[in-house]
C-alpha cells in the first residue's frame, strides 16, 4: 500500500489539539488517510467503520516537537489556527494540509493553488476577521465587582481574544462566556485561563448596572441621526448575529418604534457633558 492511501473508514478521537496531532501520527504509521475525523461529540451518521485513535502523550509530543523545524513557525500557526475555525470537517483539511507541509517544508505556505492550503488559509482568515469583529463587539456588564460578557462566535475566537482583553483590563476581573463551544476566558490577578463551561446564567442587574445602561443607551441615542439611518448599512458593517448582546441594541428607538423612555437628570447630564446636547435642551430628539 502507498503511503497515505486513502480508506473508506473514519477516525474517531477526544477533540483535543493533542488528540488530532495523534491521529496525524497514526496516518504516518497506518500509512494511510481517513475518509473522515471528528470527535465523540460530534453526531456522525456514516456507513464507514471507525478507528478510535487514544491520545497518547508520547506521540503528540513526537509530533509538536518534529513541526517546528520541519514545516516551520507560519505553518505550525496556521494549522493550530485553523483548529479554532469552524470549517467543515476541518480536522481532515489539516491532516492534508500538515502532511503536504511536512513533505514540502515551510515553502508549503506558497503553495496556496493546493486545496488544503487555500482552505485553510480561507478559514483562519474568517477566523481572524470575527477575532477583530469581537475585539469591539465584546460589551462586559458589572457584578459584584467583576465583569462579564456573553458572545456566540461562530469560530472559537476566545484564544485569539485572550491577548487583547487581558492587557486592556489588567487590573480587573472578568470573565467572556463563549456560549456556541460552551468555554469561557476567566482573567483574574495577571492570570488566565480558558475553561470548559456548559452553562452560564448571567447575574439579574443591580441598580447601578442599570443606571450605567441607560445612561449608556442616551449617548448612543443622542450621537444617532434619526433621518439618516440605514438598517441595510448597518448589517453590511456589522451583521445582525453581534446585535443580540450589544447594550445599545437591547433598545433602539428608531428601529422599533417604540417609545422614547423618560430620561433621568443623570443621563442628561452625562449627553450633555460629551457635547452631543446642547445646555439648555432636556431632550435628545427634536
Amino acid at each position: 500500500m502507498s503511503a497515505g492511501t486513502p480508506l473508506t473508514r473514519d477516525y474517531r478521537y477526544d477533540g483535543s489539539w493533542d488528540g488530532l496531532l495523534c491521529c496525524l501520527f497514526e496516518t504516518y504509521e497506518r500509512r494511510e488517510l481517513p475518509q473522515a475525523v471528528y470527535s465523540h461529540e460530534d453526531v456522525q451518521q456514516t456507513l464507514y467503520p471507525a478507528v478510535e485513535i487514544v491520545t497518547d502523550p508520547n506521540k503528540a509530543g513526537r509530533a509538536k516537537h518534529a513541526m517546528l523545524p520541519k514545516i516551520g513557525p507560519s505553518a505550525k500557526e496556521l494549522a493550530e489556527h485553523a483548529f479554532l475555525t469552524c470549517l467543515p470537517q476541518k480536522e481532515v483539511w489539516i491532516l492534508r494540509f500538515l502532511r503536504l507541509a511536512f513533505r514540502h517544508g515551510p515553502p508549503v505556505m506558497n503553495m496556496l493553488t493546493q486545496p488544503a492550503v487555500h482552505t485553510l488559509n480561507k478559514a483562519v482568515l474568517h477566523l481572524q476577521h470575527e477575532s477583530h469583529q469581537y475585539q469591539g463587539f465584546v460589551r462586559f456588564s458589572v457584578s459584584q465587582g467583576a465583569l462579564w460578557s456573553v458572545i456566540e462566535p461562530k469560530n472559537q475566537v476566545l484564544p485569539l481574544l485572550a491577548p487583547h482583553f487581558c492587557q486592556r483590563f489588567c487590573n480587573e476581573a472578568f470573565l467572556i462566556y463563549d456560549k456556541t463551544h460552551d468555554q469561557a476566558l476567566v482573567y483574574q490577578n495577571g492570570r488566565h485561563e480558558i475553561l470548559p463551561l456548559l452553562a452560564f446564567e448571567p447575574p439579574e442587574p443591580d441598580e447601578t448596572e442599570l443606571r450605567y445602561r441607560k445612561l449608556w443607551h442616551t449617548f448612543y441615542d443622542a450621537i444617532g441621526i434619526r433621518d439618516r439611518e440605514n438598517l441595510r448599512l448597518r448589517m453590511t458593517h456589522m451583521q445582525k448575529r453581534y446585535w443580540k448582546h450589544l447594550t445599545e441594541m437591547q433598545y433602539n428607538p428608531f428601529r422599533s418604534g417604540q417609545a422614547e423612555p423618560e430620561q433621568s437628570g443623570e443621563a442628561q447630564n452625562f449627553a450633555r457633558s460629551s457635547g452631543v446636547l446642547p445646555s439648555d435642551s432636556g431632550s435628545i430628539m427634536p
